[in-house]
């Protein structure tokens, strides 16, 4: 029998990260995306538990306290985690999925070495920022804050397991289970 696997997903905003997993979590029941908490105000059609866990940034810090956190950081004024508990809970059942930051992304590395770090990559800078200009419910995010991220979330990638460019969606799918399958039989054979 396999192993369940924590693979994480990063990539800048706008690349299209939430579609790719998206893609790889329909129809698989082995396969669970993580629900991260955050202290921001939903997002029209966001459901609690589903989208995210919304919290206060003192129910989040009291939380990050006592180690409730695989990882967290803190976004354009909010913070992010990923709640352990769920985590783990999932993990007994199937693979799970996290699309987290490339700081979030690294920090689960070091507490969890199997983990699969799968960074997302845009096929240019240019259209990277069209799709970003694209999104309808970014209103009111700062252009600006979100392309100065770009370059340091892509010079981390050499510290990931793999680097996938989603030019096609279809082909960026395939790519990514393509190598969820093969680390799964990778750990297999360990």
């Amino acid at each position: 029998m396999m192993a369940n696997l924590l693979v994480v997903i990063s990539g800048p905003a706008g690349v299209g990260k939430g579609t790719i997993v998206k893609e790889i979590i329909r129809g698989d029941s082995s396969r669970s995306l993580s629900v991260s908490c955050t202290t921001r105000s939903p997002r029209e059609g966001e459901e609690e538990g589903v989208s995210y866990f919304f919290t206060t940034k003192e129910k989040f810090s009291e939380t990050a306290e006592a180690g409730g956190f695989l990882e967290y950081s803190e976004h354009f004024g909010n913070f992010y985690g990923t709640p352990r508990a769920f985590v783990e809970e999932r993990l007994k059942t199937g693979d799970v999925i996290l699309e987290i930051d490339v700081n979030g992304a690294l920090q689960i590395k070091a507490a969890y070495p199997d983990a699969l770090l799968i960074m997302i990559v845009p096929p240019s800078i240019d259209v990277l920022k069209e799709r970003i200009l694209g999104r309808k419910n970014d209103a009111g995010f700062n252009l600006e804050d979100r392309l100065s991220r770009v370059d340091f979330e892509l010079s981390q990638r050499d510290k990931y397991d793999a680097t996938v460019i989603n030019d096609d969606l279809t082909v960026a799918v395939n790519e990514v289970l393509s190598i969820i399958e093969d680390k799964k039989k990778e750990m297999e054979h360990d």
